[in-house]
């Protein structure tokens, strides 16, 4: 199977991408936004089944799921050139991109390739297409329709394709959090708190993402001070610190309960407030 193709020039890819797009019938594909890079996020829009820190939990090296019909064109995230690996383990039916920069990035339980090895493709070229229906050719270990996609970086580690492009936008600022979309907070999403609680609540702990006593006592102080927090600044959150920070969810989008019960829902409330600029 091939592997990457060095050195390959923008005006290649521009032309990679229109030999992509004939292979599929001449349809054309729709323009991606432009990402530094090239980079950009072909799934934006289409809703999360199991996000990276779900997968770390259950044992997997890490991946995003996305639903979606068995067939559906699969875009490629930035361009490169395609290696295609049938029946690729608990993966399937798993097309490569290898990416000039030293990256890949990998879409698993195809129910079809469509380029052949080698091929050279720029972003929004359609790469596969899905599958994952239990049991069907090429869909691995999966048991319902989807696609896993996940990175490789150039030292061999598998990393967070959302975390990737949130961190294209240079600057040195914290990556988003891609918590906004699966509503499970890992590491980046505490960063951004830390970094928000550092700048608005005296928090002048490390900003490691591993939130103690100190994050969650600045968080009660701000809670306090914003959203109606009225236990004690103790940094051992409970019910009264969860429903205080649903509140604060729910200017962003949250429209659950202010129960203190925190779902996926209130996260994501939460992460997109954490998201903005100001706590980059």
């Amino acid at each position: 199977m091939a592997g990457p193709t060095p050195g390959v020039s923008r005006r290649t890819l521009f032309r990679g991408t229109a030999a992509g797009i004939a292979v599929v019938g001449g349809s054309l594909a729709v323009a991606p936004p432009a990402y530094a890079s090239n980079f950009y996020n072909p799934f934006a829009g289409r809703p999360i089944s199991d996000g990276w820190q779900a997968h770390l939990n259950r044992g997997s090296l890490g991946g995003i799921d996305y639903p979606m019909p068995v067939g559906t064109n699969l875009p490629a995230c930035g361009g490169g050139s395609i290696q295609n690996i049938p029946n690729n383990g608990t993966g399937g039916h798993t097309v490569t991109i290898h990416h000039p920069n030293g990256y890949r990035s990998q879409y698993m339980h195809l129910s079809a390739f469509v380029l052949g090895n080698g091929a050279v493709v720029g972003a929004g070229a359609i790469v596969g297409r899905s599958g994952g229906a239990a049991g069907a050719p090429g869909s691995g270990s999966s048991t319902g329709p989807h696609v896993h996609w996940h990175m490789i970086n150039p030292s061999g580690q598998r990393i967070n394709p959302l975390d990737y492009l949130a961190g294209l936008g240079g600057g040195g600022g914290l990556p988003k959090t891609s918590t906004a979309q699966d509503g499970i907070p890992g590491t980046i999403f505490w960063k951004r708190a830390q970094n928000w609680l550092r700048i608005e609540a005296g928090y002048t702990g490390p900003i490691d993402g591993v939130p103690g006593v100190n994050t969650y006592a600045a968080m009660q102080r701000e809670l306090r001070d914003h959203y109606g927090y009225t236990g004690p600044i103790d940094g051992v959150p409970g019910v009264n610190t969860w429903a205080a920070l649903q509140r604060l969810a729910s200017r962003y989008g949250y429209t659950g309960p202010i129960d203190g019960v925190m779902g996926p829902n209130s996260w994501r409330g939460v992460a997109r407030f954490l998201n903005e600029d100001r706590w980059d």
